[in-house]
């Protein structure tokens, strides 16, 4: 169902999907054949296999990240493998085939943009948000957190339960109260019996997400900069002689001084 000439002729730059999807799929079936096919592959179940759907994803990520186009290409074929993977094995089961995964997003694809296939005049996000929150209302869980996933990583799980709860005005006002949590949490961390820091750190870490979010940075890409900061830093300092056999002390000041070389480097000239 596609609109305008030109996003015709713009889809029909790409060759046809659907035999190269035929030969994913045949794959597949054959790899999963209980009497031809590779026992690994066989042995698989949705539990087993998601942990690699998960990895896929963030190597697909990674790519972009990275804006290596050629690896992109290889990851989302990676990823689409998953999704042949869990499908085939559904079949296997009598619950669910391809078809019913693609139409299935194909169908809340043209639900969610009526400005775009059906009568609405306007659309935008703000549409496609009501339309999720009457999607909701259907469902047997009518909580505000219903529906994010558990598998998410921590700290966007974090951020999203807790824009959830926002939305019924259990919120800050800013991001003062917010920053005042995140104190009053690290000085319960320091209190903590060795038995309760763990839950302690746990309640830091989501004062911090609650204080991401007020300040509008998502905590998921402040922790990714973060982590690929100190990478670079410490990549740049091990390769000091004898690295090892020196001193904290003197590793700080190897430390402090790849710092300032990068602050030199982009601080305007």
């Amino acid at each position: 169902m596609i609109g305008s000439p030109a996003s015709q002729a713009q889809a029909l730059q790409q060759p046809d999907a659907s035999s190269a999807l035929h030969r994913l799929v045949a794959i597949m079936a054959l790899l999963r054949d209980r009497e031809r096919g590779c026992e690994w592959d066989v042995a698989q179940t949705f539990a087993s296999i998601a942990p690699y759907t998960i990895e896929e994803a963030y190597e697909v990520a990674d790519a972009i990240q990275r804006n290596d186009i050629a690896d992109l290409r290889n990851e989302l074929g990676d990823l689409a493998l998953q999704v042949v993977f869990h499908a085939q094995i559904a079949v296997e089961s009598g619950l669910f085939t391809l078809p019913d995964v693609l139409n299935g997003i194909s169908d809340k694809l043209e639900r969610r943009h009526p400005h775009i296939f059906g009568a609405a005049e306007h659309g935008g996000h703000h549409l496609w948000e009501q339309i999720k929150a009457e999607e909701r209302a259907t469902q047997l869980d009518q909580s505000a957190l219903a529906g994010v996933a558990l598998a998410l990583p921590a700290l966007e799980r974090a951020a999203k339960l807790q824009k959830r709860a926002a939305r019924t005005g259990f919120d800050w006002p800013d991001a003062s109260g917010a920053r005042a949590k995140v104190l009053e949490e690290l000085a319960e961390l320091d209190d903590a019996a060795p038995d309760r820091r763990e839950e302690e750190l746990g309640d830091l870490l989501f004062a911090a997400v609650n204080l991401a979010r007020l300040l509008k940075i998502e905590p998921e890409e402040a922790l990714r900069k973060a982590t690929t900061k100190f990478e670079r830093r410490f990549r740049a300092i091990e390769v000091a002689p004898r690295f090892t056999e020196l001193t904290l002390e003197q590793k700080e000041q190897l430390w402090a001084a790849v710092k300032a070389t990068e602050n030199e480097s982009s601080s305007p000239d």
